[in-house]
């Protein structure tokens, strides 16, 4: 009997040891979380494929950008993610947001990058990361910090030493939170991109053999990639880095030039648009599902890695979008929906669904996980403004104000610690004895409200270089509020993305003096610090430009809507309790805005809007989108 039970002892323990082995090979083989386990072989490539830990491995990608989605609802998203079989998560990561000022660095709360991909290693998910410094992704100036050009001879994207030195202080910071989450050290991290697009520029041949060798001296030791359309592919790239390929449709050329210009590696999609982004005056640009899919299908059948960009596209929140240069200047919407397979909400769209089908056909009928359950959506009541604070009330509540002979840019004045001003507003104000034609040339960065003695005279924006001053007695006040509406995020020209007046104003011919500045970049702490400003009941004809206040009731545990501004309202900035949710316009497409449930209370909430021209009583709150009238890409 004692036999017996000795052998069950053994054969039990055996039993252990198999099992334990099974369970360790999995912990090596899969993203590990906060676990640090030492590889040997990350992903590589041979004539025809990558390979993780010397095993074919097929890249089926999805971008999602952690700060383009509220923290709260990172594990919503990457779920969604993985349930639609998505082996690897993409992201950029904004220089601009996680260093405002020179000095000053941010990875906290929304930008916590480190729990971010810990996040989607405990998932299960790999990750391809995009550190920029460049990044594009529709950011104002690409990502790039707007405090660079306070340097009069920027030449961003070059070894010009102004840049180099800034980009090595910002790797220094960066490079060493993400270093140990690489795959040879146990962490998801697979592969990293080497800037972003430069092939469309390629203003400094070595620019980035610099980028590379920033990365891989602090530590980068994964596979490197490069990424650019099909037109820069063969000025793009730095040796020692796949080639990858950026794609709207797919095209046979495409695919046979990038195959001609790199033979010897698999090819790879490294964004394949799913849909695109929005500029405000224009439609809502959409993919049909139908078509997204076939191009999926087709890369998957020959073989090819894809990421897909955008899988879920979130919210540019705030003053973060950016432009377009060309033909004519033009701003982008906070909308980042992008018609991506996941909506900017993260509810589940007809792509996908039908991404999903496609790719459990493709990994064999393999079971995925659950899709999880969709977040609540709610129409509440509206919010009625009962409050009142004119632009020129809320004056003193500003950083300054700041005495100039000449008109000074946006990135040049003495605030936020010598670091210039990076978005909103900026009030100029000088004093006239005359009447006469005011003259903007293209001074102006990117749109004016003009005012003397804070009446109303008239608009000046890119298109429109002349105003008539009405005849006056005596000194009278000219103002202008000019609007950064987002500065270009992509080509040649970023060098010279100054806003705010960027030169002369003239009346009759001569040039305007002597200004006192007023700094509106409407930061969490400029808003916090009006709820002890003068505020009054709101009147029958309120004053414009103007702040409205009121009040927003959510019982219970709140749940997402869409801030919406009926036809009076013409175009202004929404906070929510401080929070700046972004621009709206009655131009559109765009007519509501995204309002995900983490950024309200239970009970009271606030609720502010900056409106420049023309305002109403209220503003609603519904359980749809409104996007705007959609064509489709061409």
């Amino acid at each position: 009997m004692r036999i017996r039970t000795v052998h069950k002892r053994k054969y039990a323990l055996i039993c252990l040891c198999i099992l334990g082995f099974i369970m360790y090979h999995r912990y090596l083989r899969g993203p590990t979380g906060g676990r640090r386990i030492s590889r040997k072989v990350g992903l590589s490539t041979n004539a025809s494929q990558f390979t993780l830990e010397g095993e074919p491995f097929h890249i089926i990608g999805g971008s999602i950008h952690y700060f383009r989605v509220p923290r709260a609802y990172w594990r919503d998203r990457l779920l969604k993610m993985k349930a639609c079989g998505i082996n690897t998560l993409t992201t950029y990561v904004p220089w601009s947001l996680h260093q405002p000022e020179r000095g000053a660095f941010n990875f906290h709360t929304q930008l916590d990058i480190e729990a971010y991909i810990s996040l989607a290693a405990e998932l299960g998910l790999w990750v391809i990361l995009r550190p920029g410094p460049y990044i594009s992704s529709e950011l104002d100036l690409g990502g790039l910090p707007s405090w660079l050009l306070r340097d009069g001879s920027m030449r961003l994207r070059t070894t010009y030493p102004g840049f180099t030195q800034a980009v090595e202080t910002f790797f220094d910071k960066i490079i060493p939170k993400v270093v140990p989450l690489q795959f040879k050290k146990g962490g998801p991290i697979v592969a990293v991109q080497v800037e972003n697009e430069d092939g469309s520029v390629a203003k400094d041949e070595s620019y980035m053999l610099f980028i590379k060798e920033a990365l891989q001296s602090r530590g980068i030791s994964e596979l490197l990639l490069t990424s650019d359309n099909h037109n820069a592919l063969k000025s793009g790239g730095v040796g020692g880095a796949i080639k990858s390929v950026k794609l709207q449709r797919l095209n046979q050329k495409h695919i046979q030039d990038l195959n001609a210009i790199q033979p010897n590696s698999p090819a790879m999609v490294m964004d394949y648009f799913t849909g695109w982004y929005d500029v405000w005056g224009d439609l809502h640009h959409v993919l049909p599902p139908e078509d997204m899919v076939s191009a999926v299908r087709e890369i998957l059948r020959r073989g090819m890695s894809v990421n897909l960009y955008m899988f879920h596209g979130g919210s540019t929140f705030g003053f973060m979008s950016g432009a377009l240069a060309d033909p004519s200047y033009k701003a982008l919407v906070p909308s980042y929906d992008y018609d991506a397979p996941l909506s900017e909400a993260g509810e589940y769209t007809p792509k996908y669904h039908l991404l999903r089908d496609l790719l459990q056909r493709y990994n064999r009928g393999e079971t995925f996980p659950d899709m999880p359950a969709l977040h609540y959506r709610e129409d509440y009541e509206p919010a009625i403004m009962y409050q009142h604070l004119s632009l020129w009330d809320a004056l003193s509540f500003t950083e300054g104000p700041f005495k100039s002979p000449r008109p000074v840019n946006m990135e040049s004045l003495p605030v936020n610690n010598g670091n210039g001003q990076s978005y909103g507003y900026t009030l100029y104000e000088t004093t006239i004895t005359s009447g006469g034609f005011l003259r903007s040339g293209d001074n102006v960065r990117d749109r004016a409200l003009v005012f003397v003695d804070r009446s109303y005279i008239g608009l000046f924006k890119r298109q429109r270089v002349e105003l008539v001053v009405p005849d006056g007695k005596d000194q009278r006040t000219l103002s202008l509020l000019v609007e950064n509406c987002g500065r270009v995020h992509q080509g040649m020209d970023l060098d010279n993305q100054h806003k705010g007046l960027v030169g002369d104003i003239l009346l009759n011919n001569i040039p305007l003096r002597d200004f006192t500045i007023y700094s509106l970049d409407m930061k969490p702490s400029f808003i916090d610090s009006l709820y002890k400003a003068p505020w009054k009941t709101l009147p029958d004809t309120p004053s414009f430009p103007g702040f409205f206040m009121g009040r927003m009731f959510a019982y219970g545990y709140p749940s997402d809507t869409f801030v919406k501004l009926p036809q009076g309202w013409e175009k202004g900035v929404v906070f929510i309790n401080g929070l700046n949710l972004g621009r709206y316009w009655s131009i559109g497409p765009q007519q509501a805005l995204y309002l995900p449930s983490p950024f309200l209370n239970s009970g009271i909430n606030q609720v502010i809007v900056f409106e420049e021209q023309e305002g109403d009583y209220k503003i609603h709150f519904e359980d749809t989108p409104d996007l705007g009238m959609a064509a489709d890409i061409q």
